[in-house]
């Protein structure tokens, strides 16, 4: 980078916060599971919805592409450069404060770096819930959450990250600031602008702060390990319970006895939940105002009512133990962390179909591969994992055969991801033409100099 454009950043954001050496850039630059890496002209740290206004401005008129940064914590090359043009990394780690909270109107208005289990802790403090809740809480931030629609345990009960969100204050291409920051429920004038936004990975604006959703903090949880035969019991069982617990389970999530194994494998201290093996489990969580032992024994009556599905089951008869079943869930990422993954999602009654006839296409194409299937079986997003770093090589062949058991369901090939570099081009091959066409033609119209994320989604 020219000593020109390096002091015109460092005129508007100060020089100790434009980055440009390899040591500083590096891990901007190089996404969580290492696998993209590209440079950057520099990093750049504002401060301000302002600051960020004025760099954005700035690299408009200089025709440098932004790649906007949270946590960098996705898993599909969304936050990194591609290296294919002159970019800058525009980081909004400092822009961490949270601006307000109206416990009244359920409501907290945040910066796009506040960390994610930063504002699960101020809701929290004020009496309520946020409950966007994913494994990376600790360090991913909520501008990258927003701006790849992230969904993780609570899907089930709260919906998306996008359901989240009354308004957004968004940094526009061209530098303009949009200020949509309403606290509103009900606001019917036209066309509700902040959802181009959410899930569009930064390829339309940059978030910089938002108004959020909060919800009663619920006094009374029951966490369950489930064991069961199949897919199909477990799919079963979520109608049964939701038959006899309403809305209240929050999380069902499904994990294979391979899943186990490989956490077990993986953290040692790590204890089966249950005497005896078993071929598919279930995490669940149910949560209501009350009292604690009446909703346990709640829970247990519903399981006694299920037992044609349920092999075996344990309820956690302490917050120590929910948060060491909970850990089982949390660790099985990085327990099976270099093989060819899948964030995909079909109709919750189609998950079973979806294990099955990809388990048999994947066995007839690479005998004897791993399968690794975990996830949100109650929102039908399921991680589809497969083989090993052998495999990796192979990668694309795998790919096509679960995006065709996917697309045989009606289903997608990214459940809460994103799409980033990862599957920019296979998206192309998956949806529908015209779709694509209005998508491209939103780009067109809001970022017609392709500067925001070039390379990503599109």
């Amino acid at each position: 980078m020219d000593a020109r454009l390096q002091s015109a950043f460092a005129a508007l954001i100060g020089d100790k916060h434009v980055l440009t050496s390899a040591q500083d850039t590096a891990p901007y630059t190089t996404d969580w599971r290492k696998q993209y890496r590209a440079d950057a002209l520099c990093v750049l740290r504002p401060a301000s919805t302002g600051e960020v206004a004025a760099v954005v401005s700035l690299c408009a008129r200089e025709g440098i592409a932004v790649v906007p940064q949270g946590g960098n914590t996705g898993l599909c090359g969304g936050s990194v450069p591609t290296g294919t043009r002159p970019e800058v990394v525009l980081s909004l780690s400092r822009m961490n404060r949270i601006r307000s909270v109206d416990a009244l109107n359920d409501t907290m208005t945040v910066e796009a770096g506040c960390v994610l289990a930063d504002i699960q802790r101020a809701a929290d403090a004020a009496g309520r819930l946020f409950p966007l809740s994913l494994a990376a809480e600790g360090s991913c931030q909520i501008g990258g959450n927003l701006s790849t629609n992230a969904g993780g345990v609570n899907v089930l009960r709260y919906g998306n990250a996008r359901e989240q969100v009354l308004g957004l204050e968004v940094v526009l291409p061209d530098g303009r600031v949009w200020d949509g920051l309403r606290a509103l429920r009900k606001d019917n004038t036209g066309y509700d602008l902040k959802q181009l936004f959410l899930g569009a990975e930064g390829t339309l604006g940059v978030i910089t702060a938002a108004v959020l959703k909060l919800h009663p903090k619920p006094s009374a949880s029951a966490t369950a390990w489930i064991a069961m035969q199949s897919p199909a019991r477990a799919v079963a069982l979520l109608a049964q319970l939701h038959a006899r617990l309403g809305e209240r389970i929050s999380a069902f999530e499904l994990v294979s006895r391979r899943c186990l194994e490989a956490v077990l494998a993986h953290a040692p201290a790590t204890r089966d939940p249950l005497p005896r093996a078993h071929l598919w489990y279930v995490l669940a969580e149910i949560a209501d105002a009350g009292e604690g032992a009446a909703l346990t024994a709640q829970v247990e009556q519903a399981l006694a009512a299920c037992q044609d599905l349920v092999d075996d089951a344990v309820l956690a008869s302490s917050n120590a133990q929910a948060q060491a079943l909970w850990k089982i869930r949390e660790t099985i990422p990085e327990a099976q962390f270099t093989n060819v993954k899948h964030d995909v999602s079909v109709p919750v009654s189609k998950v079973p179909e979806l294990i099955e006839r990809a388990g048999a296409a994947l066995e007839a194409a690479f005998p004897g591969a791993p399968i690794y299937a975990f996830g949100h079986i109650g929102d039908g997003n399921i991680h589809y994992n497969v083989g090993d770093q052998a495999l990796l090589a192979r990668r694309a062949e795998v790919n096509r055969v679960v995006y065709d058991a996917v697309a045989a369901l009606g289903g997608s090939i990214s459940a809460e991801h994103g799409l980033g570099q990862l599957k920019r081009e296979e998206i192309r091959h998956r949806k529908d033409a015209l779709e694509l066409e209005l998508m491209q033609a939103l780009k067109r119209a809001i970022d017609p100099q392709g500067l925001l994320n070039p390379g990503k989604v599109l």
